[in-house]
């Protein structure tokens, strides 16, 4: 390969090489962006459980909180109940005067601003003996629920009532049979705990808007609520499938929607065979408020990153794009013949290298037309360089008008001397060509003195033994036959001599 074969095999090399670097930034920005955005997103992703674990984690603590606190209250006033009604099977309570019998029934009993008096009453329901005052009113509960679920279970225990008014104020009953040695019922003792006990509980926490708290007995009746909502209380919630699955468990979670405001929350629970089993909420819009602010942060990083990866790609790709502007600018300046705005001869010599090799594959010819102006120093001396410039530009006019296609290559080779490279042209279409362009030249220069010219016409169909030079050589030789011949004609060049090329 000669050195312009060389050099175009190595501007080739660079521009595939430029094309390459441009794709490959292009797709390194990509992957580092999609790098970036799939460690932040693993990052949320951890964040966000994160967020999930730690708010389930608060609420079992708060739940078992309220659970030890009412668990404790319930067990020191079931203690009093309890002790009230062992002491009613004294044999020596109904001699002694009711004053004192009064003293040694209550003396154990809790006095708490919201525990209630405990009150005493026989097998049918009559208050018989109240803490709270020495000579109580008359009042028959028989009908009530606290007695009559006493009266009908002597396995029952500590019971639980559901919440009602009671002396003007909404409290929960509290009761425990009285049984005598064979078993035969004989009253009831019953106490209240009044809804202040929970209220004052709830309000030493720091509830957010959203947060909800609910106390409910084991057949699912909503005892209490924060926030209060007096529409609920007393009611079954058993028919919610949250509720359900409380009594399912000891303890766990689950996400719902609240019954009363959509609000959509996880609750929790920590022990639902307590008499009374707490569950505690929070709304999932609180659990990831956090959260979401720092996902707000890292995704403005990541587009700010993002962005800043594109603009500078951006920035290299078209410094990319102007380096090879310029390059190709200082190659065409290279390449091409300042005067007359055709290739120069290193051009020529390339590109008719590249399409000898062609039509050496193809089997295809491939001619070549040596130009020369005629008297073109008399020209230039008559009317000086300006005007012989002006002429030589008038004649590459000429030769571009008439030579257009993609393939083929218009070139001033040195001078007053132009050659054409017209690949595929067998002699007599080659031929036609540079009639032409004599035509159109010699029509053009009509001022006196005008400058014409001469051309040498040379085709062949390359053969392995042959070398482009010797066409180019074979196109001289009738250009100067040509100006031999008078002048201002085309002459086509017998078949190429044979050169060896080792």
């Amino acid at each position: 390969m000669d050195t312009h074969g060389l050099l175009d095999t190595l501007r080739r090399e660079i521009r595939r090489r430029r094309r390459m670097s441009a794709r490959l930034m292009v797709v390194f920005s990509m992957i580092t962006v999609l790098g970036f955005s799939a460690v932040c997103g693993s990052v949320l992703i951890d964040m966000r459980r994160s967020a999930e674990d730690l708010a389930r984690q608060t609420l079992e603590n708060l739940a078992v909180s309220l659970d030890a606190d009412i668990d404790r209250n319930l067990e020191l006033y079931d203690s009093a109940l309890r002790t009230v009604a062992g002491k009613l099977l004294l044999s020596e309570l109904t001699s002694v005067d009711p004053a004192i019998a009064r003293l040694i029934l209550f003396d154990h009993s809790i006095v708490a601003p919201h525990f209630g008096a405990i009150r005493i009453y026989d097998q049918h329901g009559n208050l018989t003996r109240d803490s709270a005052a020495p000579n109580p009113a008359a009042q028959n509960s028989a009908d009530q629920h606290f007695f009559l679920a006493q009266r009908d279970d002597p396995q029952l225990g500590l019971f639980i009532g559901k919440p009602q008014q009671l002396d003007g104020v909404y409290s929960v009953i509290v009761s425990r049979r009285v049984s005598g040695s064979d078993g035969r019922f004989l009253g009831v003792v019953a106490g209240s705990i009044s809804f202040g006990y929970f209220q004052d509980l709830f309000k030493r926490l720091r509830l957010q808007p959203n947060d909800m708290i609910a106390v409910l007995a084991h057949d699912g009746t909503l005892m209490t609520r924060a926030p209060l909502t007096p529409e609920l209380i007393g009611k079954n919630m058993m028919f919610t499938p949250g509720v359900q699955k409380m009594f399912e468990r000891r303890s766990g979670s689950f996400a719902g929607v609240g019954t009363l405001d959509g609000v959509k929350r996880m609750f929790v629970w920590s022990d639902s065979t307590k008499p009374l089993v707490v569950l505690v909420a929070k709304s999932w819009d609180d659990i990831y408020a956090m959260w979401r602010r720092e996902a707000v942060w890292i995704g403005i990083a990541l587009l700010v990153l993002a962005t800043f990866v594109a603009a500078v790609t951006v920035f290299f790709i078209g410094e990319i794009d102007r380096r090879a502007q310029a390059e190709r600018r200082l190659e065409e300046l290279a390449t091409t013949d300042p005067l007359t705005g055709l290739t120069n001869r290193r051009k020529f010599d390339a590109a008719v290298d590249a399409e000898w090799r062609r039509a050496l594959r193809q089997a295809s010819p491939i001619a070549v037309l040596m130009i020369d102006a005629d008297h073109f120093k008399a020209f230039n001396d008559r009317f000086g360089h300006q005007a012989g410039d002006q002429m030589l530009v008038g004649i590459a006019v000429c030769i571009a008008d008439t030579v257009q296609r993609a393939s083929d290559c218009a070139s001033r080779f040195g001078g007053e001397e132009f050659a054409v490279l017209l690949p595929g042209l067998s002699a007599p279409a080659a031929a036609s060509v540079a009639e032409t362009i004599r035509r159109k030249v010699e029509q053009w220069s009509n001022v006196e003195g005008g400058v014409t010219v001469s051309i040498g016409v040379a085709s062949t169909t390359p053969a392995a033994s042959q070398h482009w030079h010797d066409l180019v050589e074979s196109a001289d030789r009738a250009l100067y036959a040509a100006k031999e011949l008078g002048r201002n004609r085309c002459v086509v060049g017998e078949r190429c001599e044979v050169t060896l090329v080792a």
